[in-house]
């Protein structure tokens, strides 16, 4: 590690445990690797490296590939040819001594530490499953996903969000048709389409389900999508109530959803509890400086 150290005396030295890190983590996936080729658990060789059965089902599990569609040929050569390509960057990679260098290896230990922290957020939001009576209340709670969840069919002009078409989103709040908005991003030219579609009441704010609620003929509205503008006008509302397992499995998401957030909020309580900041941070942070026997 010598030329890590090379660097500057604490920066090498992180940069050292970095790499020792990586390089147990690479040892113990050449390991698990082998144990699987062994038992026969092979599913492609890349060069010298295998994918595994257990890789594969990795990859259905962070994909929400469902199991019946895990045997579909089309989903099978995508998720596939997606393992074997990285497989095949990541011989290149160490062949090209990337693995070495100092900036990929700090993102390779950021990598490790975003996935077990991950790991233990599951783990104790798993240790507090939502119970029946929690899912009954939160779907009671939450009238707008479920008993009265509507779908809305609009009319709707999109178009990607930047400097430019915001300036155009901007002039065109109080335009009182779509074709008025049409003639304004054209005048600008923004891309943008015009198309049938359809919402979901919770997919909006509860205000703007209100003012679609109390709309006039005319009305347009406008939402954000990601990184897109939707212009829309409201063709039709229909209601759409989601009930049985299906409301079930969607209070269940979102309960365990609430309930990392809460671990997260806990975590990070404890965090700061335990952190010592040094020179100029700790004025940054608020925070008393760590004791002079921790600093060496």
């Amino acid at each position: 590690m010598e030329f890590l150290l090379g660097v500057c005396p604490r920066v090498g030295r992180g940069l050292a445990v970095a790499a020792c890190c990586v390089l147990v983590l690479a040892a113990c996936a050449r390991r698990n690797n082998d144990q699987a080729a062994s038992s026969g658990q092979v599913v492609a060789h890349v060069g010298d490296a295998v994918i595994t059965t257990l890789e594969l089902d990795n990859e259905f599990r962070r994909a929400n590939i469902p199991l019946a569609r895990q045997k579909d040929p089309e989903t099978l050569r995508k998720i596939l040819s997606e393992l074997v390509l990285r497989k095949y960057l990541v011989r290149q990679a160490v062949n090209a001594k990337l693995d070495r260098e100092p900036g990929v290896l700090l993102d390779l230990l950021r990598a490790s530490d975003q996935v077990l922290a991950s790991a233990y957020l599951d783990r104790a939001a798993a240790a507090k499953p939502a119970g029946q009576a929690d899912i009954d209340s939160y779907i009671a709670d939450n009238p707008q996903k479920f008993a009265k969840r509507e779908m809305l069919s609009i009319d709707q002009i999109a178009f990607p969000l930047n400097a430019e078409s915001q300036s155009v989103a901007d002039a065109s709040k109080d335009a009182r048709s779509l074709e008025e908005i049409d003639q304004k991003l054209t005048e600008a030219g923004v891309s943008h389409i015009r198309q049938a579609a359809s919402l979901l009441s919770p997919d909006l704010t509860a205000d703007l389900v209100s003012r679609v609620h109390a709309r006039q003929a005319d009305d347009v509205f406008f939402v954000r999508a990601g990184s897109n503008g939707i212009y829309f006008k409201v063709v039709r509302v229909e209601p759409r109530p989601l009930t049985g397992e299906a409301a079930a499995e969607l209070a269940r998401q979102a309960l365990k959803a609430d309930t990392l957030k809460a671990e997260a909020g806990v975590a990070a309580f404890s965090a700061n509890i335990e952190a010592k900041y040094e020179g100029e941070y700790a004025g940054i942070m608020g925070k008393s400086s760590a004791p002079a026997d921790a600093k060496n």
